[in-house]
């Protein structure tokens, strides 16, 4: 019996470039099953894998075929209806294969759709790839700073609360083992002398024997004057305040759901929406989503409703301001919370209902949250809410809007909205 030992340094992955290439040639039908996933996921689990499904029409191997074209010469026994030059039409193909319809009385056999399935990271490389997204951003949003208390090693001073015991003894001893070294060798040479004199017959009185006694004890009062411990001994915890993340963050998502607000500027918002929670993620250990949508009247729900409601009508965006403040006030009051807001509108409003949100964003809002990003989802000129909008960020630095056209334009604009500011 012959036995097989694959000793290849891949290992377990060694089909990994083969999946490589796989992902590469049917990347049109892997991108499409992505879309369609992102569609029927929420915002907080984007960053999951997927089974994706491939029809098999379109994983089928090619391959070679003798091809019925071209001028063909048969001799047919028994023909008796055909002479040599006659010309006849081709016959039409697909009559005796084995064909992949329905199910029915018949005996033929069908397959069903490849399923495989995509890791977190290849899913989220196809999900970026048509924002034209290469890597995700790695900067730190502006926070209000906080410090914690850490260790950082020893100091030789400090206060007595401080002392590290061990690592002060431990410097003790090594200081009384490099002070008396010498002298407890020749302590050692010395009492080794004297046993020798003494086993040679030398009495206590003799000259040699007093003198190594005088130099044996002159040594051990050298050694019983090196202090147990010092003060050049002592080792004090050395602590730091070092920054650190606010552990709690709240994410507003408001959009206007108005009539103007089709379903691709949705996809659109809900994709800009998805990047600010993905960053804000890895900035804090726990993030909540509020979602609020408006159109005359503002109401906070759930995300499936946020996207998929089809109620629609005006455009009162300061209704949605007041549920904002509101929220903030009853549940994010407390300092445990910092407060992140992105607003996606088309920015068609009521000219008076525009002041009164500029109003509602200075006095109420701004001193309140972190940041306050607004999204302008159209492709014609600035609306009155823009106008109004510019004067806000004109005095609050934790204000920012962006444009977007196309959704190629949502990684740029997120990008610009969320750049490390300079010091």
């Amino acid at each position: 019996m012959t036995y097989l030992i694959d000793r290849r340094l891949q290992g377990k992955n060694k089909s990994a470039v083969n999946r490589e290439r796989f992902l590469r040639r049917y990347k049109a039908q892997i991108k499409d099953a992505v879309g369609r996933a992102i569609k029927g996921r929420s915002i907080t689990d984007i960053e999951n894998g997927e089974k994706v499904s491939i029809p098999v029409k379109d994983v089928n191997e090619p391959r070679f075929g003798h091809a019925h074209g071209g001028v063909w010469e048969t001799v047919n026994p028994g023909n008796t209806e055909y002479q040599k030059g006659d010309q006849f039409n081709r016959p039409r193909g697909g009559g005796g294969g084995a064909g992949r319809g329905k199910a029915g009385n018949s005996d033929q056999t069908t397959e069903d759709d490849f399923i495989f399935e995509l890791s977190r990271e290849e899913f989220m490389n196809y999900f970026f790839e048509d924002l034209e997204l290469p890597n995700m951003i790695k900067t730190q949003l502006t926070q209000v700073v906080e410090f914690k208390n850490q260790r950082a090693g020893y100091n030789i001073s400090g206060t007595p609360s401080n002392i590290h015991v061990l690592r002060s003894l431990r410097g003790a001893l090594g200081r009384r083992i490099a002070v008396g070294g010498p002298s407890r060798k020749q302590l050692t040479a010395l009492e080794h002398e004297l046993r020798e004199l003494r086993e040679n017959g030398a009495e206590d009185d003799d000259t040699q024997v007093l003198e190594l006694k005088h130099k044996i004890h002159h040594l051990h009062t050298r050694l019983l004057a090196i202090p147990f411990i010092d003060p050049i001994d002592l080792r004090y915890s050395n602590r730091i305040k070092v920054p650190k993340p606010s552990t709690a963050a709240v994410m507003f998502c408001i959009m206007d759901v108005s009539g103007s607000m089709d379903e691709s500027r949705k996809d659109t918002a809900k994709r800009f929406f998805i990047l600010l929670y993905m960053f804000l993620k890895r900035a804090y250990e726990k993030i909540e989503v509020v979602f609020i949508r408006h159109h005359t009247a503002a109401a906070e729900v759930d995300e499936n409703e946020f996207f998929h409601s089809r109620e629609s009508g005006g455009t009162v965006v300061s209704s949605a301001l007041h549920m904002l403040n509101k929220i903030v006030t009853e549940r994010y009051s407390n300092g445990d919370w910092n407060s992140y807001v992105a607003q996606a509108s088309d920015g068609d409003n009521w000219d008076n209902d525009s002041v009164l949100c500029k109003q509602i964003l200075n006095s109420q809002i701004m001193p309140r949250v972190q940041y306050y990003t607004y999204v302008e989802i159209t492709d014609g000129p600035p609306q009155n809410l823009w106008e109004q909008y510019a004067e806000v960020a004109t005095t609050h630095p934790n204000f920012a809007m962006q444009k977007i056209v196309t959704p190629a334009d949502i990684y740029p604009v997120f990008r610009e909205l969320f750049k490390k500011q300079p010091k």
